[in-house]
């Protein structure tokens, strides 16, 4: 079993090219011609006891493809074989953007913004101590109670018990004139919350 050989993604954009036998910045016609007799010379069907050819054939095959795409092919030129990479991960249209994002100068301004504002340490404290840890959580003043939460289940069977207890029923009519007093104007007032 032959041996398949790994390549590392380039980024000089140059193998595709030496695989056609052209230079770098052919014209279409030009790769539409080497492609054409490369092609013929490695069709596995004129070497079919040749493995190295039909490995060949594959070759010419993936180069033509991506060099007559006209959008692969500027990608390729640019950026070579890791452009193509980026583009088959990201999409043809955040390769630029990923470069971009991925140089020495974006790297280090993304660097220096982040230790003058002080966001990388601020993000960090904040996150854990207030949620992972717990410890530094800011407290209730004191005299002040803590919130607590009652779950709309528990508060909708509480109103309900006391309103039961009470013999009202819900408040349905708007009063006539602007003295009248309401159930909802009283001299009571209920507070609905769970005994902790």
């Amino acid at each position: 079993m032959a041996e398949q050989r790994q390549r590392a993604l380039s980024t000089s954009g140059e193998a595709l090219y030496e695989i056609l036998a052209l230079e770098k910045g052919a014209t279409h016609d030009e790769i539409k011609k080497s492609y054409r007799k490369l092609a013929l010379k490695y069709h596995p069907d004129k070497n079919p006891d040749n493995p190295e050819a039909a490995e060949k054939f594959k070759e010419i095959n993936n180069a033509h493809a991506t060099l007559t795409d006209l959008s692969k092919r500027n990608i390729y030129d640019k950026y070579g074989s890791l452009g193509l990479y980026v583009a088959e991960q990201f999409g043809e249209e955040n390769v630029n953007t990923y470069f971009m994002l991925s140089s020495w100068w974006a790297k280090g301004l993304f660097a220096v913004c982040g230790l003058l504002t002080g966001c990388y340490l601020c993000c960090c404290l904040c996150c854990c101590f207030n949620c992972c840890c717990g410890k530094c959580k800011p407290k209730a003043p004191e005299g002040e109670q803590q919130e607590f939460f009652v779950s709309p289940e528990d508060l909708e069977e509480q109103i309900k018990n006391d309103m039961e207890r009470d013999g009202e029923t819900p408040i349905t009519l708007q009063p006539t004139n602007v003295t009248e007093k309401t159930q909802l104007i009283g001299d009571s007032h209920r507070s609905y919350h769970t005994e902790s």
